[in-house]
């Protein structure tokens, strides 16, 4: 029996009852499954009872599959066990539903319904709904604006006075919103942050002098070319001064809004730091110049860091008020959220020792599995419930019972620094219980990924894994066979990287990359013949096993970084599900379902009814409605006498006048119910979902009526809803529906984040270009004294950037452990996008370089790829003249690392100029085109006599499938030879169940068979098939005499043999022939049909099996290219 290589380390964690567990295991080691066994042993054992053990994992679908895994693995033990251990495990399985599995939060809001006089709270509280805390905070956050925009304080004016620039930019007051989300979400870390003496006045009148120096120069600036940055650059600062001087004219100087300009004036880094190219100094030196601009840059970079951090420091302070108001509403609504549940459980454990003695007792094992995903305050309620003395209420004081506690997880995986899951927080852990004898142990033998990602996996981040606050690096171990038919790894190149300036550029890399991965896809899962694993066995390559994973959803000026992807799917007609997006008011379907609502509340808004005319549900041409315009108007409102009406405008009246009476009762029923009856009447149901990606379409359509209908319970109106979700548009909140179930169809399309706990046989990684970390630093933690630290309304605190280079260095260490959870996600085929002609750095694909790109010299010494097409010698198409050396030519390669081959493909053998099928979002409507009217006559035209044809071939069925040997006679083209065998046919029965007997005896019997054998098979295909003793005797010489026939005898030599193999033929009409061949056998390059019949006369059906036996050898020519022939053959 094949053991892993870490089994010994298994064995402990099943068998060492009393000894408290860290387990690290790396991705696919099956760290769950121990944890399962560990419990399930425990149970053997008496050692504990499932309804005093709690387990909590990361979310909800993680704990029905713990849940799940234990009741299958109790009820396998319970079949192999008796005595006491038998009913141990059945009082178990009893248990088993009311057992503590569940998530962290579930966990906490269930001992508080117990003890809600301790924990101070409603014992009939509810939890919030995200979206439900949502609105308490945007209510708290109104009502507590209107005193905040009253009194002014400082923070505040000086953050409204800010503008937002930039498509990224948040208006200030959306800025002060989200910045008290982020004080609620942290609001357990209380401590004031430090504000530093700061005299902004002071430092405002000493740079503007500054400043005025600079811009003296200007005169002395010629540009030699059409513009320069470096004069744009003083020039915009002359304008600011200017600016300043005009309004101190007429008032005194306005510090608020120059803090605002400067701010603004240090937004382009590279606009300041740009050369002095083209440009003619005259009178002054450009060492003068440049030293006089980077003083200005220097001062102004200094002035606005020192003003942001005083200004983070004000409005965390003045901000507190909206968080007390938001718990003054939770408490008058009777609700808690998330952090609520976290932060008065562990409050609860801290303050009364009496629950924490009654809690410790109760519970005697505690599981805790993705233990690096655990935030503080989760860390601090499992180290109270595993305490020793119920006295000691510090977390970090707690002495943990030996035994009672086991931890898993995976600090590699450790990515959610964001939702306060820090690894140092883990480690901190991790030592306090090692300090008290704790073990830790180490899974390595992954059996997820082939031996060949994981080989790429290991030679990647062994080396890059390091650092102070970095995840112990322990290497993947093999488990699975290598499938060497197929690649493991593959760099996919962009076809056409290269810029205006033929040098390869980021932007030219995600132009050109979406075709390409579209391109491999569909490739992959068409014409491929790859297989991957499915529960343990081989199957082809569908859309449903392949997930693209990405870094993120949107990047800089709200670009939709998996659209162009989708959209590339879409082109070849590949299925594909969004997971988790936030693109969902940007969907076409979503966008016209918003502004027929609109057009329901608003039926005067032209703009909005035609809009809702011209979009998917009703689909009218432009130049239906311009018709119906300039006859009518676009009324809803109106009662139509459509026997007046032309057959076209009657049936944008009826459109119009279905818009009109869901305005008449919008508000007489519920708005979800509005919506239905919108979709019922246009049949969108029906005609969204034939559209590319239809069901996500449909579930998309659906999910804004769930939306109507939640934000009515807090709306007055028809137009509240309306409102609340336009509003909801504008902020890009809503994620699209959720489609992902066990065996949907469709390739996946997600963030590296909700792919974590999930595994896919094939991964691609996408967006290579997307920068591995921020330039600003995130946040900063510090349990021990309640301070996190992070930025406010885009002003970071000095804490924060006291600490910037630490900060930075801990975002690029948990930016690598992402790359890494990306790569192990990949169970057969890891599919990495690269650009051939340059390395990109400082990327989250680069830790992989070493991995993917070849050993320096051999990239143009390639080795054929196994089960890949034949590839040319250039990876990109647009380039002009030879491959330069460095450039990996496609074909198999031998990695850097030496560990792992890497096959660089060829996009020449992808199908990339596929024509997108835009929605009307992304057409371009007003474009200019001087043939549009012949064009479309012609298009009119071609449809009709398309649709003509249409129709008449409608008329006939579609396939005609008919049964080999139900062939009508005349279709045997020449007759075929009739051989008989020895069997004697005197007084034999014959019949339809004689000759299913000789035929399935015929079908498995070894062709070079004895009597013995023959009688045996005969004996038990006689017995299934109900035949008689005379049948049988018969039988068994029938098929005896059939295997000395030379046909038969002939069939022995090939090395080729077929038998009862099912075949299916396209005749030249259309029809298809099922059928199943008795035996066909390849000799000397030909093709011999063999069909068995045990009719006692063939006179009357000789025609008939002559027609299905040339049909089987047909099918057989037209499969093999070979010669094929038929024979009956009377046995």
């Amino acid at each position: 029996m094949k053991l892993p290589g870490d089994h010994d380390a298994r064995v402990r964690l099943r068998e060492e009852v009393d000894t408290t567990f860290v387990v690290e295991a790396a991705a696919g080691t099956g760290k769950t499954t121990e944890l399962v066994e560990r419990i399930v042993m425990l149970v053997r054992r008496g050692e504990a009872r499932l309804e005093k053990i709690i387990s909590v994992t990361f979310t909800e679908k993680a704990a029905g599959e713990m849940k799940l895994r234990l009741r299958t693995r109790l009820e396998r033990a319970r079949e192999e066990s008796s005595g006491d251990e038998l009913e141990r495990l059945t009082d178990a399985l009893e248990e088993l539903e009311v057992a503590r599995i569940g998530t962290i939060h579930g966990l906490c809001g269930d001992l508080l319904r117990e003890y809600p006089v301790e924990a101070e709270v409603d014992p009939l509280f509810e939890v919030a709904a995200e979206d439900d805390a949502d609105a308490l905070l945007n209510a708290a956050f109104h009502r507590q604006f209107q005193t905040l925009l009253q009194k002014q304080p400082e923070g505040v004016r000086r953050a409204l006075r800010r503008r937002a620039r930039g498509p990224d930019a948040e208006p200030p007051r959306r800025a002060l919103f989200s910045a008290v989300q982020s004080l609620v979400e942290h609001r357990d870390f209380a401590h004031p942050w430090r504000r530093d003496p700061f005299d902004r006045q002071a430092a405002i009148d000493n740079l503007l002098p500054t400043f005025q120096r600079l811009v003296g120069h200007l005169p002395n600036l010629k540009v030699r070319r059409d513009r320069s940055e470096f004069v744009d650059c003083i020039d915009l600062v002359r304008r600011f001064l200017e600016d300043v001087r005009h309004r101190e004219s007429v008032s005194e100087r306005d510090y608020d809004g120059i803090e605002a300009q400067l701010r603004e004036l240090g937004g382009n880094k590279f606009r300041w730091e740009a050369k002095a190219w083209g440009v003619n100094f005259t009178g002054v030196s450009e060492a003068t110049v440049v030293a006089d601009r980077d003083a200005c840059w220097s001062a102004l970079k200094d002035f606005n860091r020192a003003a942001d951090a005083d200004l983070a420091a004000r409005l965390h302070e003045e901000l507190r008020p909206v968080v007390d108001a938001y718990e003054a509403e939770k408490k008058r609504a009777g609700v808690l959220d998330f952090v609520d549940l976290l932060l008065l459980t562990r409050n609860l454990l801290q303050k009364h020792a009496s629950v924490r003695r009654s809690l410790q007792e109760r519970f005697t094992r505690i599981f805790v599995d993705e233990f690096q995903d655990t935030d503080p305050l989760q860390s601090e309620i499992v180290l109270l419930l595993s305490g020793e003395d119920p006295s000691e209420s510090r977390p970090f004081f707690t002495k943990v019972v030996p035994g009672k506690l086991f931890v898993v997880g995976d600090p590699k995986q450790s990515i959610y620094r964001f939702r306060r899951a820090d690894i140092v927080l883990y480690e901190r852990v991790k030592q306090h219980l090692v300090k008290q004898g704790a073990s830790v142990v180490y899974l390595s033998t992954s059996f997820r990924s082939t031996p060949g990602i994981q080989a790429a996996v290991n030679g990647a981040f062994s080396t890059a894994m390091v650092g102070e606050h970095q995840a112990t690096w322990v290497a993947q171990g093999e488990w699975r066979e290598a499938n060497r038919a197929q690649p493991s790894v593959i760099a996919l190149p962009a076809p056409r990287p290269f810029g205006k300036y033929g040098k390869p550029t980021k932007d030219a890399i995600e132009a050109s990359l979406p075709q390409a991965v579209g391109g491999f896809v569909s490739w992959l899962i068409n014409k491929s013949g790859w297989h991957v694993e499915e529960d343990g066995k081989p199957v082809p390559v569908q859309a449903r096993h392949v997930c693209i994973l990405f870094k993120r959803l949107r990047r800089w000026g709200g670009v939709d970084v998996p659209r162009p992807y989708a959209q590339a799917l879409e082109a070849h007609r590949v299925p594909h599900v969004l997971v988790g997006g936030r693109s969902f008011h940007h969907r076409e379907e979503v966008m016209a379902l918003r502004t027929a609502l609109f057009a329901i509340e608003r039926p005067s808004d032209e703009f909005s009814v035609y809009a809702t005319l011209r979009g998917p549900f009703f689909a009218f041409t432009d130049e239906q409605l311009l018709v119906f315009k300039s006859a009518n108007r676009l009324s809803p409102l109106k009662r139509w006498d459509t026997v007046e009406l032309s057959d076209a405008d009657r049936e944008v009246a009826a459109a119009l006048m279905v818009i009109g009476e869901l305005h008449r009762q919008r508000n007489k029923r519920p708005v979800s119910a509005t919506v239905h009856t919108f979709l019922e009447a246009t049949r969108a149901h029906a005609g969204v979902a034939f559209w590319t990606a239809g069901a996500q379409a449909l579930a998309n359509v659906l999910q804004l009526a769930e939306l109507s209908r939640r934000h009515e319970r807090r709306a007055t109106s028809f137009r509240d809803v309306v409102e609340a979700l336009q509003e909801e548009a504008d902020n890009g909140e809503a994620p699209e529906a959720p489609l992902v179930e066990e065996g949907t169809e469709g390739v996946r399309m997600m963030t590296v984040h909700a792919a974590k706990g999930l595994e896919f046989p094939v991964v691609i990684l996408a967006e290579p270009t997307a920068n591995s970390s921020r330039n600003e630093p995130s946040h900063w933690v510090d349990p021990e004294q309640g301070l996190w630290v992070h930025s406010l309304a885009n002003c970071v605190p000095v804490e924060l950037r006291d600490r910037e280079n630490e900060v930075l260095q801990r975002d690029a260490e948990e930016a690598l452990r992402l790359t890494y959870v990306a790569a192990t996600r990949a169970r057969d085929l890891l599919i990495v996008p690269v650009c051939s002609d340059r390395q990109w750095k400082d990327t989250w694909t680069e830790v992989l370089y070493r991995s993917v790109y070849p050993q320096l010299g051999f990239e143009h010494e390639p080795k054929p790829a196994p089960g890949c097409p034949a590839f040319g010698r250039d990876p990109i198409l647009d380039r002009d003249g030879p491959v330069p050396g460095e450039v990996p030519l496609p074909g198999l390669h031998l990695a850097a690392t030496r560990k792992n081959g890497v096959v660089w493909w060829d996009p020449r053998t992808l199908e990339l100029e596929r024509e997108e099928p835009a929605g009307l979002e992304s057409s371009d409507a007003l474009a200019d085109d001087d043939d549009a009217a012949p064009k479309s006559i012609a298009a009119w035209e071609q449809w009709q006599a398309s649709r003509a044809e249409a129709i008449f071939a409608a008329r006939k069925p579609s396939m005609q499938v008919t049964v080999a040997r139900e062939l009508p006679p005349v279709l045997a083209i020449e007759s075929v030879p009739l051989e008989k065998t020895t069997a004697p046919r005197q007084g034999r029965p014959s019949g339809r169940r004689f000759g299913e007997l000789v035929h399935a005896v015929l079908a498995v019997i070894p062709l070079d068979a004895r009597r013995e054998l023959v009688a045996s098979t005969t004996a038990v295909m006689s017995r299934t098939i109900g035949a008689t003793e005379r049948e049988e005797r018969s039988c068994i010489e029938a098929v005896l005499a059939a295997l000395e026939h030379p046909r038969v005898a002939a069939a022995r030599k090939s090395k080729d043999v077929r038998r009862e193999v099912a075949v299916v033929h396209h005749l030249p009409d259309g029809t298809v022939i099922e059928g199943a061949i008795d035996l066909a056998y390849e000799l000397d390059g030909d093709w011999w049909v063999v069909e068995f019949k045990t009719d006692a006369a063939f006179d009357e059906q000789r025609g008939q099996y002559e027609a299905q036996a040339q049909a089987y050898a047909a099918a057989i020519k037209a499969a093999t290219g070979q010669e094929a022939r038929g024979v009956l053959l009377s046995v």
